[in-house]
């Protein structure tokens, strides 16, 4: 069976050292460089296509979370986890969004480094339960923000607005929706372009796009 290939990136020499000891201490890993810091990182990823990389989220230069970054975009195989000594929601939530595959404390135990390793190898994340709990805190915070969000903008139109809306989401034209709510078209208009006002939009297929999107009606 082939060995999961491991880049350590981490500035503190001491650090690596330990990363070192405790994964080459086992039959399926291999650590197959080093590196200090992002740029260096991002020098011999290409070289060395590790398939994890174990990232500190603090150095100088290009921060972890930067790194994370630029190699989810760069290079889809390669994987990087977390490592942190932050058990801080803000930290959490930002090396997720960057797409890291894990994120781990610096002092987690062998046992969690290993579990972690095999887990995002085998094509998994790796988040043990109070990062996940803030993870999942983070996820209903940004849904509750999203329906407030959609919940003022209803507010915003008026009831003929939404008619009007409503008809436009069907593709009725001007003359149409008029015709159909017993208004004039230059009524019509002035209630497109005040809506487009309200909810910043640019044209009508923005504010059909809107209304579908965020289930104004």
């Amino acid at each position: 069976m082939k060995k999961i290939q491991v880049l350590l990136v981490d500035d503190h020499t001491i650090v690596r050292n330990g990363l070192r000891s405790i994964l080459e201490n086992t039959d399926d890993i291999e650590v197959i460089g080093e590196a200090s810091n992002g740029e260096e990182a991002l020098e011999k990823i290409p070289l060395l296509k590790p398939h994890i990389l174990l990232v500190d989220i603090s150095m100088p230069g290009i921060s972890g979370i930067e790194l994370v970054k630029k190699v989810t975009k760069q290079w889809i195989g390669i994987r990087p986890i977390i490592l942190s000594m932050h058990n801080d929601d803000a930290y959490i939530l930002k090396s997720v969004e960057a797409g890291a595959y894990g994120y781990l404390l610096k002092d987690a135990t062998r046992d969690e480094i290993m579990t972690a390793l095999h887990s995002v190898k085998n094509g998994g994340k790796y988040f043990n339960a109070s990062v996940a709990g803030v993870i999942a805190s983070g996820y209903l915070s940004h849904v509750q923000k999203i329906e407030k969000a959609t919940e003022s903008r209803k507010t915003l139109l008026s009831k003929k607005e939404r008619e009007v809306l409503r008809l436009l989401v069907e593709g009725m034209s001007s003359r149409q929706i008029a015709d159909q709510l017993d208004l004039s078209v230059r009524t019509v208009d002035n209630h497109r372009a005040n809506m487009m006002r309200r909810l910043q939009v640019h044209n009508a297929a923005e504010l059909v796009k809107l209304a579908l999107e965020e289930k104004l009606l």
